[in-house]
């Protein structure tokens, strides 16, 4: 997308795989519920963390994928996300007096050196007083969630350790996967399925914490785009340690299985594009496209790469 290449495109999201690198491009990433697509619901994985989605150069070529991606599938789980689409009619329909929280609160904070640059920081700022102007109500909350890094970084490693790689296979791969795969072999049965009651326990705890909102907004990223070869290529700790502090927000939607999506709001002071995120109830990505359509036109449209002219 960032490249000119394609207007959007399928994508999968375990950690935030969608919403990161469209955050970092400023393009829009779209991570849909838990049970929303039948081919890629997330639901037969452990903790439930992958699902496919939409990344596109608009909030309304995302919807519409999202409605490509939904229709005309038969669903194989007893568990579905609720409500449903057609997501592209969100993004004109105007939506009134929304009931939006705002935090910069990570769940990783207790864990890890998050630091929040001051371009996303303003972000937030920009787009609180945007969705102030649009008459929706924005308030800021306090959240402030426990234990998730043992928790997440726990079932992250189970998950690699499905990978059918062999010993003599780990040493061809990057270090942070071999050093994921090798952890999660590590893992007892016990300590699998705590962190997967955790999980359950986190999902319930957020989902009750953002409830009284119709959608939470957060920070996309936590830093600017990093200039490829900043992360270690050689320290597997290191390496994942600077992929929290980048990117703080993103995970934890996976483990509630809830919506959420990046939309840019800015520039910083070197022309990079600096996203937000939303947050949607389970099943509201109506509610979270038309906020993000409404900060699309409230923004207006930002300088673009000259390929994307072309």
């Amino acid at each position: 997308m960032a490249a000119g290449l394609l207007p959007l495109a399928p994508a999968s999201d375990g950690g935030g795989s969608i919403r990161i690198p469209a955050a970092t491009v400023g393009v829009v990433g779209l991570k849909p519920s838990r049970g929303r697509i039948p081919f890629a619901s997330g639901l037969d994985s452990p903790g439930g963390l992958p699902v496919a989605g939409p990344i596109a150069r608009t909030v309304a070529d995302a919807a519409l994928l999202l409605d490509v991606q939904v229709a005309g599938r038969a669903y194989s789980y007893a568990t579905r996300a609720p409500g449903r689409g057609p997501f592209l009619s969100a993004v004109t329909a105007m939506m009134t007096s929304a009931r939006i929280g705002v935090t910069t609160v990570s769940p990783w904070d207790d864990d890890d050196d998050i630091t929040l640059d001051p371009a996303a920081t303003r972000a937030v700022e920009v787009a609180t007083a945007l969705l102030t102007d649009a008459g929706h109500g924005v308030d800021a909350f306090d959240w402030r969630p426990r234990g998730y890094a043992r928790m997440f970084t726990t079932i992250w490693r189970t998950s690699a350790a499905r990978m059918n790689l062999s010993d003599a296979e780990l040493e061809l791969v990057e270090p942070i996967t071999a050093w994921l795969v090798r952890e999660g072999r590590a893992l007892s049965g016990t300590q699998v399925l705590e962190a997967l009651a955790e999980a359950t326990t986190f999902e319930r705890d957020t989902i009750t914490a953002f409830s009284r909102f119709d959608a939470v907004l957060t920070p996309a990223l936590a830093l600017p785009p990093q200039p490829i070869g900043s992360f270690d290529p050689n320290d597997a700790a290191k390496n994942f340690s600077q992929q929290v502090r980048y990117a703080p927000y993103s995970s934890f939607v996976n483990v509630a299985g809830l919506p959420a999506i990046v939309v840019p709001v800015m520039l910083d002071g070197l022309g990079h594009p600096v996203s937000v995120q939303l947050v949607g109830r389970p099943g509201g990505e109506v509610a979270i496209i038309a906020l993000a359509a409404e900060l699309e036109r409230r923004v207006g449209v930002l300088p673009r790469p000259a390929v994307w002219r072309a």
